[in-house]
């Protein structure tokens, strides 16, 4: 039997300026969804888990459409909850070689961010579930929706679920009077696994990585000491996860991670990404495939270097969802990244 896993947060309608064309450039948009835990719970999904999205919606034929797809992908979104507010709309922009990528949020009001503790019944939604996700996206969307992930983290760990949280810091979210610093933390106690980049660190809970995220190159050396100060802060956590990804520009990224877990500290192998499609999606991925190593192959090396492979191949997929197989990923990191026609 597969094993059964939650996320909560928002998916959103995504608008994509064409190929690599500034917005408006012409009067077309490529119209999907995604949104960060949503784009967990396909991957999982996709990999063969029972998959559980919970969300607010509205009872729309947007929000409808968007569910359809999520069910047609094997998602299990029996308990997402409809009523007011509106699905939020995020505008993307592909940089490319050194123009940066662009987001333009459009979510405020969003159904989301009218959720209320208490509505969701959550000892039924974790009822035989081993995990439960949840990023940091939810809680910068307003005070409630910051509760009900507070509310679903806790009734999770005493159903005795293995919490992860993605910290997933967004700076354009947080504006309804409370910073990343005064909500993160509270949300960490009652997580087991912490997901994050160097930023993440910095911004959410306050711990000064000494690293620059802009320069291009990446210390490793800092994060052994990074990821020991995450545990020594939060000693529920067993296990903190550090993605790094190490950007040329907008094609060209180096992308790895490290994994400090109850092995101690392992770091992945390197891969060099280039003439990357979409990057959008790409720590999601990566989030899913860490979850679903830890939940399939009781060993954190081995777990680790499936998320990275599977965050890696997620780089050359249009969309916010990482559309890869199991073997897929295994194939890659078996050492056979060359590309080539399979026939």
């Amino acid at each position: 039997m597969a094993k059964k896993v939650v996320t909560f947060g928002e998916i959103m309608l995504r608008l994509k300026a064409p190929g690599h064309e500034r917005f408006f450039q012409s009067p077309a948009f490529e119209a999907t969804f995604g949104g960060g835990e949503a784009n967990v719970a396909f991957s999982l999904a996709n990999f063969g888990l029972d998959a559980v999205f919970v969300t607010a919606l509205p009872d729309n034929d947007i929000a409808r459409a968007c569910v359809r797809e999520l069910r047609g992908f094997g998602v299990d979104v029996s308990h997402i909850v409809y009523g007011g507010g509106r699905m939020g709309i995020y505008f993307l922009e592909s940089g490319a070689n050194q123009r940066p990528s662009s987001v333009v949020y459009d979510r405020d009001h969003s159904a989301i961010s009218q959720l209320e503790p208490g509505t969701v019944d959550w000892p039924r939604v974790f009822d035989g579930a081993a995990w439960f996700h949840v990023t940091g996206i939810t809680p910068a969307l307003s005070a409630s929706a910051a509760e009900c992930a507070l509310e679903a983290a806790r009734t999770a760990k005493e159903m005795g679920l293995t919490v992860s949280c993605d910290l997933n810091y967004r700076a354009k979210l947080w504006k309804y009077g409370r910073a990343a610093q005064e909500v993160m933390p509270e949300l960490v106690r009652y997580t087991d696994v912490v997901i994050a980049n160097e930023e993440d660190c910095q911004k959410s809970l306050g711990i000064d990585t000494k690293a620059d995220v802009t320069c291009g190159t990446l210390d490793r050396d800092v994060y052994r000491a990074l990821t020991d100060e995450i545990k020594r802060r939060y000693p529920n956590v067993w296990a903190a996860a550090i993605t790094l990804r190490e950007s040329k520009c907008a094609d060209h990224n180096e992308w790895s991670a490290c994994l400090n877990g109850r092995s101690g500290f392992a770091l992945s192998r390197t891969y060099s990404i280039t003439d990357i499609v979409d990057r959008v999606g790409g720590g999601d991925s990566f989030a899913a495939g860490l979850i679903y190593g830890l939940l399939t192959y009781g060993d954190e090396t081995k777990a680790l270097e499936f998320a990275v492979g599977a965050s890696c191949l997620k780089h050359a997929i249009p969309g916010d969802y990482n559309r890869v197989s199991v073997k897929e990923v295994q194939r890659l990191i078996s050492g056979d990244g060359s590309g080539r026609i399979r026939r």
